[in-house]
Protein backbone atom coordinates (compact mmCIF):
# COMPACT_ATOMS: atom_id res chain seq x y z
CA UNK A 1 0.00 0.00 0.00
CA UNK A 2 1.54 3.32 -1.09
CA UNK A 3 0.86 6.26 1.37
CA UNK A 4 0.75 8.92 -0.99
CA UNK A 5 -1.95 7.54 -2.16
CA UNK A 6 -4.14 7.66 1.17
CA UNK A 7 -5.24 11.51 2.73
CA UNK A 8 -3.47 10.30 6.42
CA UNK A 9 -6.19 12.57 8.12
CA UNK A 10 -8.97 9.69 7.57
CA UNK A 11 -6.73 7.94 10.11
CA UNK A 12 -7.44 10.48 12.79
CA UNK A 13 -11.19 9.27 11.86
CA UNK A 14 -10.66 5.38 11.96
CA UNK A 15 -8.62 6.07 15.34
CA UNK A 16 -11.86 8.63 16.69
CA UNK A 17 -14.34 5.83 15.85
CA UNK A 18 -12.39 2.67 17.43
CA UNK A 19 -12.26 4.73 21.08
CA UNK A 20 -15.69 5.98 20.41
CA UNK A 21 -17.66 2.83 18.96
CA UNK A 22 -19.84 5.65 17.62
CA UNK A 23 -19.68 8.03 14.32
CA UNK A 24 -21.71 10.39 16.23
CA UNK A 25 -19.54 10.31 19.31
CA UNK A 26 -16.58 10.57 16.96
CA UNK A 27 -17.46 13.58 15.11
CA UNK A 28 -18.16 15.14 18.34
CA UNK A 29 -14.30 14.85 19.65
CA UNK A 30 -12.94 15.62 15.81
CA UNK A 31 -15.09 18.59 15.71
CA UNK A 32 -16.52 17.60 12.67
CA UNK A 33 -20.18 16.86 11.09
CA UNK A 34 -21.18 13.03 11.25
CA UNK A 35 -21.62 13.41 7.24
CA UNK A 36 -17.88 14.41 7.08
CA UNK A 37 -16.77 11.80 9.30
CA UNK A 38 -18.86 9.08 7.67
CA UNK A 39 -17.51 10.22 3.96
CA UNK A 40 -14.04 9.98 5.48
CA UNK A 41 -14.60 6.59 6.40
CA UNK A 42 -16.58 5.53 3.09
CA UNK A 43 -12.91 6.73 1.88
CA UNK A 44 -10.94 4.57 3.87
CA UNK A 45 -12.84 1.90 3.17
CA UNK A 46 -12.10 2.20 -0.55
CA UNK A 47 -8.79 2.38 0.15
CA UNK A 48 -8.03 -0.35 2.55
CA UNK A 49 -10.51 -2.67 0.86
CA UNK A 50 -12.35 -3.35 4.08
CA UNK A 51 -15.54 -2.59 5.87
CA UNK A 52 -13.34 -1.61 8.97
CA UNK A 53 -16.65 -1.48 11.00
CA UNK A 54 -19.86 -3.22 11.22
CA UNK A 55 -22.57 -1.83 12.78
CA UNK A 56 -23.81 -3.59 16.22
CA UNK A 57 -26.88 -1.94 18.10
CA UNK A 58 -25.64 1.58 18.59
CA UNK A 59 -22.11 0.80 17.94
CA UNK A 60 -19.75 0.60 15.45
CA UNK A 61 -17.54 -2.71 16.21
CA UNK A 62 -14.22 -2.96 14.38
CA UNK A 63 -13.75 -5.93 11.66
CA UNK A 64 -10.59 -8.17 12.51
CA UNK A 65 -8.77 -6.26 10.07
CA UNK A 66 -9.20 -3.19 11.66
CA UNK A 67 -8.33 -4.59 14.97
CA UNK A 68 -5.01 -5.37 13.53
CA UNK A 69 -4.52 -2.16 12.35
CA UNK A 70 -5.71 -0.08 15.40
CA UNK A 71 -2.55 -0.60 17.36
CA UNK A 72 -0.07 0.44 14.15
CA UNK A 73 -2.72 3.65 13.86
CA UNK A 74 -2.92 4.55 17.65
CA UNK A 75 1.26 4.31 18.11
CA UNK A 76 2.10 6.32 14.41
CA UNK A 77 -0.31 9.15 15.76
CA UNK A 78 0.89 8.91 19.37
CA UNK A 79 4.54 9.38 17.81
CA UNK A 80 3.56 12.21 15.66
CA UNK A 81 1.91 14.29 18.27
CA UNK A 82 4.54 13.59 20.76
CA UNK A 83 7.01 15.03 18.27
CA UNK A 84 4.88 18.32 17.09
CA UNK A 85 4.44 18.93 20.82
CA UNK A 86 8.76 19.00 21.52
CA UNK A 87 10.40 17.76 24.06
CA UNK A 88 9.84 20.30 26.83
CA UNK A 89 6.34 20.25 26.23
CA UNK A 90 4.29 17.63 28.02
CA UNK A 91 0.29 17.06 28.25
CA UNK A 92 -1.77 19.65 29.37
CA UNK A 93 -4.65 17.59 30.81
CA UNK A 94 -6.52 20.73 31.75
CA UNK A 95 -7.64 21.81 27.89
CA UNK A 96 -8.02 18.08 27.00
CA UNK A 97 -11.12 16.68 25.97
CA UNK A 98 -9.21 13.08 25.46
CA UNK A 99 -11.07 9.93 26.20
CA UNK A 100 -8.45 6.89 28.10
CA UNK A 101 -9.35 3.63 28.45
CA UNK A 102 -8.86 0.89 31.10
CA UNK A 103 -8.98 -2.60 31.50
CA UNK A 104 -9.76 -3.84 35.31
CA UNK A 105 -12.18 -5.76 36.69
CA UNK A 106 -14.70 -4.68 39.50
CA UNK A 107 -12.28 -5.25 41.92
CA UNK A 108 -10.29 -2.97 41.65
CA UNK A 109 -12.43 -0.15 40.23
CA UNK A 110 -13.56 0.64 43.89
CA UNK A 111 -10.06 1.14 44.56
CA UNK A 112 -9.13 2.95 41.61
CA UNK A 113 -11.80 5.02 40.21
CA UNK A 114 -12.83 6.92 43.15
CA UNK A 115 -9.31 9.09 43.40
CA UNK A 116 -8.97 9.05 39.77
CA UNK A 117 -12.61 10.38 39.05
CA UNK A 118 -12.16 13.37 41.49
CA UNK A 119 -8.56 14.33 40.57
CA UNK A 120 -9.94 14.55 36.84
CA UNK A 121 -13.06 16.43 37.52
CA UNK A 122 -11.01 18.82 39.47
CA UNK A 123 -7.90 19.20 37.42
CA UNK A 124 -9.13 18.06 33.89
CA UNK A 125 -12.71 17.85 33.42
CA UNK A 126 -13.20 17.79 30.07
CA UNK A 127 -11.52 14.08 30.04
CA UNK A 128 -13.16 11.42 30.60
CA UNK A 129 -12.58 7.44 31.21
CA UNK A 130 -13.68 4.23 30.07
CA UNK A 131 -13.63 1.15 32.85
CA UNK A 132 -14.05 -2.16 30.61
CA UNK A 133 -13.10 -5.83 31.20
CA UNK A 134 -10.39 -7.61 29.67
CA UNK A 135 -9.48 -10.78 29.40
CA UNK A 136 -6.46 -11.81 31.03
CA UNK A 137 -4.93 -13.14 27.76
CA UNK A 138 -5.85 -10.68 25.68
CA UNK A 139 -4.45 -8.03 27.76
CA UNK A 140 -1.26 -7.61 25.56
CA UNK A 141 -3.17 -6.89 22.39
CA UNK A 142 -5.67 -4.23 23.73
CA UNK A 143 -2.40 -2.67 24.57
CA UNK A 144 -0.53 -3.16 21.19
CA UNK A 145 -3.50 -2.26 19.67
CA UNK A 146 -4.58 0.27 21.53
CA UNK A 147 -7.86 -0.62 22.66
CA UNK A 148 -6.48 0.55 25.81
CA UNK A 149 -4.25 2.56 27.37
CA UNK A 150 -3.86 0.98 30.58
CA UNK A 151 -4.66 -2.09 31.75
CA UNK A 152 -4.91 -2.99 36.05
CA UNK A 153 -4.52 -6.91 36.79
CA UNK A 154 -2.51 -9.80 38.77
CA UNK A 155 0.47 -10.21 38.13
CA UNK A 156 0.81 -12.26 34.56
CA UNK A 157 3.59 -13.01 32.01
CA UNK A 158 4.09 -10.68 30.15
CA UNK A 159 6.25 -10.19 26.96
CA UNK A 160 8.74 -7.38 25.77
CA UNK A 161 6.28 -4.34 24.32
CA UNK A 162 4.22 -4.42 27.53
CA UNK A 163 5.36 -2.74 30.58
CA UNK A 164 4.00 -3.00 33.82
CA UNK A 165 4.63 -1.87 37.36
CA UNK A 166 2.97 -3.30 41.06
CA UNK A 167 0.23 -1.52 42.04
CA UNK A 168 -0.72 -3.02 45.28
CA UNK A 169 -0.23 -6.11 47.12
CA UNK A 170 -3.24 -6.77 49.04
CA UNK A 171 -3.78 -9.80 51.65
CA UNK A 172 -6.60 -11.54 51.97
CA UNK A 173 -9.59 -11.62 54.41
CA UNK A 174 -12.26 -14.06 55.31
CA UNK A 175 -15.55 -12.04 55.76
CA UNK A 176 -18.49 -13.53 58.19
CA UNK A 177 -21.79 -11.78 59.26
CA UNK A 178 -21.59 -9.65 62.85
CA UNK A 179 -23.45 -12.37 64.89
CA UNK A 180 -22.00 -15.52 63.34
CA UNK A 181 -23.10 -18.54 65.13
CA UNK A 182 -19.32 -20.18 65.10
CA UNK A 183 -17.30 -17.45 64.44
CA UNK A 184 -16.60 -15.02 67.32
CA UNK A 185 -14.15 -12.19 67.37
CA UNK A 186 -11.00 -13.68 67.85
CA UNK A 187 -8.78 -15.15 65.35
CA UNK A 188 -10.48 -17.31 63.18
CA UNK A 189 -9.55 -20.94 63.32
CA UNK A 190 -8.73 -22.82 59.94
CA UNK A 191 -11.09 -25.92 61.05
CA UNK A 192 -13.79 -23.00 61.84
CA UNK A 193 -13.10 -21.91 58.05
CA UNK A 194 -12.83 -25.39 56.44
CA UNK A 195 -16.20 -26.91 58.48
CA UNK A 196 -18.20 -23.45 57.20
CA UNK A 197 -20.17 -22.68 53.44
CA UNK A 198 -18.26 -20.52 51.01
CA UNK A 199 -18.54 -18.01 48.44
CA UNK A 200 -16.38 -17.86 46.06
CA UNK A 201 -16.69 -14.73 43.52
CA UNK A 202 -15.33 -15.25 40.12
CA UNK A 203 -16.32 -14.17 36.33
CA UNK A 204 -15.16 -18.00 35.56
CA UNK A 205 -18.03 -20.68 35.55
CA UNK A 206 -15.73 -22.89 36.47
CA UNK A 207 -11.87 -22.88 38.18
CA UNK A 208 -10.38 -22.01 41.75
CA UNK A 209 -10.17 -18.95 43.68
CA UNK A 210 -6.39 -17.59 44.72
CA UNK A 211 -7.51 -19.28 48.31
CA UNK A 212 -8.65 -22.22 46.97
CA UNK A 213 -4.96 -22.45 45.64
CA UNK A 214 -3.31 -21.50 49.04
CA UNK A 215 -5.77 -24.41 50.68
CA UNK A 216 -4.64 -27.32 48.27
CA UNK A 217 -1.06 -26.35 48.61
CA UNK A 218 -2.12 -27.67 52.24
CA UNK A 219 -3.72 -30.27 50.77
CA UNK A 220 -7.13 -29.12 52.29
CA UNK A 221 -10.62 -27.97 50.60
CA UNK A 222 -13.54 -25.95 51.31
CA UNK A 223 -16.91 -26.58 50.63
CA UNK A 224 -18.29 -24.01 48.32
CA UNK A 225 -22.07 -22.98 48.60
CA UNK A 226 -22.27 -20.40 46.11
CA UNK A 227 -20.20 -19.39 43.07
CA UNK A 228 -21.06 -15.50 42.11
CA UNK A 229 -19.65 -12.32 39.61
CA UNK A 230 -19.46 -9.74 42.19
CA UNK A 231 -17.80 -9.16 45.39
CA UNK A 232 -20.89 -6.44 46.44
CA UNK A 233 -22.86 -9.37 45.92
CA UNK A 234 -21.31 -12.07 47.97
CA UNK A 235 -20.98 -9.37 50.83
CA UNK A 236 -24.75 -9.05 51.08
CA UNK A 237 -25.33 -12.75 50.81
CA UNK A 238 -22.47 -13.04 53.62
CA UNK A 239 -24.97 -10.18 55.72
CA UNK A 240 -27.54 -12.30 55.78
CA UNK A 241 -26.35 -15.98 55.94
CA UNK A 242 -23.57 -18.10 58.00
CA UNK A 243 -21.47 -18.43 54.97
CA UNK A 244 -18.06 -17.15 54.71
CA UNK A 245 -16.38 -15.01 51.73
CA UNK A 246 -12.80 -14.37 51.57
CA UNK A 247 -11.23 -11.57 49.46
CA UNK A 248 -8.60 -8.87 49.66
CA UNK A 249 -8.70 -6.55 52.38
CA UNK A 250 -8.91 -3.23 50.79
CA UNK A 251 -11.64 -3.84 49.02
CA UNK A 252 -13.87 -5.64 51.67
CA UNK A 253 -13.12 -2.77 53.56
CA UNK A 254 -14.48 -0.71 51.04
CA UNK A 255 -17.14 -3.56 50.41
CA UNK A 256 -18.68 -4.01 53.59
CA UNK A 257 -19.20 -0.10 54.57
CA UNK A 258 -22.76 -0.82 54.10
CA UNK A 259 -22.88 -4.02 56.17
CA UNK A 260 -22.52 -5.13 59.44
CA UNK A 261 -19.93 -7.67 58.44
CA UNK A 262 -16.38 -9.11 60.55
CA UNK A 263 -13.07 -9.39 58.53
CA UNK A 264 -11.07 -11.62 59.72
CA UNK A 265 -7.30 -13.00 58.98
CA UNK A 266 -7.22 -15.48 56.37
CA UNK A 267 -6.39 -18.49 58.17
CA UNK A 268 -3.08 -18.85 55.85
CA UNK A 269 -1.11 -15.96 55.70
CA UNK A 270 0.36 -17.10 52.40
CA UNK A 271 -2.33 -15.77 50.16
CA UNK A 272 -2.57 -12.41 48.66
CA UNK A 273 -3.50 -10.07 45.73
CA UNK A 274 -0.80 -8.81 44.02
CA UNK A 275 -2.10 -6.38 41.50
CA UNK A 276 -0.05 -4.69 38.54
CA UNK A 277 -0.77 -2.05 36.12
CA UNK A 278 0.46 -2.25 32.19
CA UNK A 279 0.85 -0.48 29.37
CA UNK A 280 2.38 -0.75 25.89
CA UNK A 281 6.19 0.00 26.36
CA UNK A 282 5.97 1.97 23.24
CA UNK A 283 4.34 4.33 25.37
CA UNK A 284 6.64 4.48 27.86
CA UNK A 285 7.82 8.13 27.58
CA UNK A 286 4.35 9.42 26.22
CA UNK A 287 3.24 12.30 27.76
CA UNK A 288 -0.39 11.70 27.90
CA UNK A 289 0.03 8.27 28.34
CA UNK A 290 2.20 8.91 31.66
CA UNK A 291 -0.24 11.31 32.95
CA UNK A 292 -2.77 8.61 32.89
CA UNK A 293 -0.34 6.01 34.43
CA UNK A 294 0.72 8.68 36.91
CA UNK A 295 -2.88 9.39 37.85
CA UNK A 296 -3.94 5.70 38.35
CA UNK A 297 -1.23 5.03 40.70
CA UNK A 298 -1.76 8.10 42.72
CA UNK A 299 -5.45 6.93 42.94
CA UNK A 300 -4.30 3.73 44.52
CA UNK A 301 -2.34 5.44 46.96
CA UNK A 302 -3.95 7.17 48.29
CA UNK A 303 -6.90 5.07 48.90
CA UNK A 304 -4.53 2.69 50.47
CA UNK A 305 -3.47 5.50 52.55
CA UNK A 306 -6.63 6.35 53.38
CA UNK A 307 -7.85 3.07 54.09
CA UNK A 308 -4.59 2.27 56.59
CA UNK A 309 -5.71 5.38 58.62
CA UNK A 310 -9.67 4.66 59.65
CA UNK A 311 -8.12 1.34 60.05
Amino acid sequence: MNLSKIDLNLFLVFDAIVQTGSLTAAARELHLSQPAVSHALARLRDSLGDPLFTRQGKRMVPTAYARGLTGTVRQALHTLQTGLQGPSQGFDASGSDRVFSIGMRDILESLTLPGLMAHIRQHAPGISVNSIQIERHDIADALRQGRVDAAVDIALPVSADVNHVRLLLDKLVVVARADHPVIGQGPLRLDAYLDASHVLVSARRQGLGLEDYELSRQGLRRQIGLRCRHYFAGCRVVSQTDMLLTMPEQYARVANQHFDNQLHPFPLSAAQLDAHLYWNAALDSDPTNLWFRQRVMEAVRLELAAARTSA
